[in-house]
């Protein structure tokens, strides 16, 4: 079983991993996939997910969808998805590397490139997860519709299944609602936003920067520089938004909008993990001077 057959025969990925893998090794999946690299009888690579309960039937296909709509030239580098099916996901192996200010550049001016890239509506044609969670994707056309459609399709969902788990108090979801009622981003339209960034995502190859693990959609780019900040943040990410903004450069005042971004994944923790991560959403709901000096 060599890299050739898999690219020719992808609906047989389930059987593939069952049966004929050559060498296994179990890598990091995060808290959600167990992950294993794959040494295939061509002496070729490649990383492969799975979940260890039956995903939804579409579960796999959204990452592919997302890594391939967010594969644009010029843009981030992203893993080849070589098969994927229904009970998992097969893809290209990186070599790690180590960060460093030059690769960061890089990435930051890459990023740039993508979120200037053709985006049509807020939201994508296909069903989104992040972690397990389903994400509501409905397409919403408009520039100024990322507001409303932030609010109900990431916001919302989150914000209702934290408070009703009791990891958010009463105080906590009025300070989330009041930090939306007084948001006024910049009139924007819609970019191709990898839509879970933040440094767990990044993986620091060799000789470039890839992204991995989306939950891509059309979204605000902004929403990508302000979720690299969180759980410490991204290596060198003042050389990334240095060389975003090269490219790119970001609407005046963007670093006081950066707690409203941050707000979905925050809320995304306190939903799937508990209180523990309150003190996430507090500090993101805060007024923007409250925030950095928190930070």
């Amino acid at each position: 079983m060599d890299l050739d057959w898999l690219r020719a025969n992808p609906r047989h990925l389930g059987m593939f991993l069952e049966h004929q893998r050559i060498r296994v090794t179990p890598v990091s999946g995060g808290d959600v996939c167990i992950a294993e690299r794959l040494t295939l009888d061509d002496g070729s690579e490649l990383f492969a997910k799975r979940l260890s309960r039956t995903p939804p039937a579409d579960f796999f296909a959204a990452e592919a969808a997302g890594l391939r709509w967010i594969a644009v030239r010029g843009g981030p580098s992203l893993p080849e998805v070589i098969a994927v099916d229904s009970s998992g996901i097969a893809l290209q192996w990186i070599d790690h590397g180590e960060p460093s200010p030059a690769g960061a550049e890089d990435f930051g001016r890459r990023l740039a490139v993508l979120h200037q890239a053709p985006c049509s509506d807020f939201g994508a044609d296909w069903a989104g997860y992040i972690g397990t969670e389903p994400l509501d994707n409905t397409p919403t056309s408009g520039a100024t519709a990322w507001l409303e459609w932030y609010r109900l399709r990431r916001i919302e969902p989150f914000l209702r299944a934290s408070r009703d788990s009791g990891a958010l108090t009463a105080d906590d979801v009025a300070a989330v609602e009041a930090a939306l009622d007084r948001f006024d981003p910049p009139v924007e339209g819609p970019a191709r936003i990898h839509g879970d960034l933040h440094l767990h995502n990044l993986l620091w190859g060799r000789d470039e920067v890839w992204l991995v693990d989306p939950a891509a959609h059309g979204g605000h780019r902004e929403t990508d520089l302000a979720t690299l900040r969180l759980f410490g943040g991204a290596p060198y990410l003042d050389r990334i938004v240095a060389g975003y903004q090269e490219i790119h450069p970001l609407a005046t005042g963007w670093e006081e909008r950066i707690g409203v971004h941050q707000l979905h994944l925050a809320l995304v923790h306190t939903a799937m993990a508990g209180p523990v991560y309150a003190d996430l959403v507090r500090a993101a709901a805060a007024p923007a001077g409250k925030f950095f000096e928190s930070r």
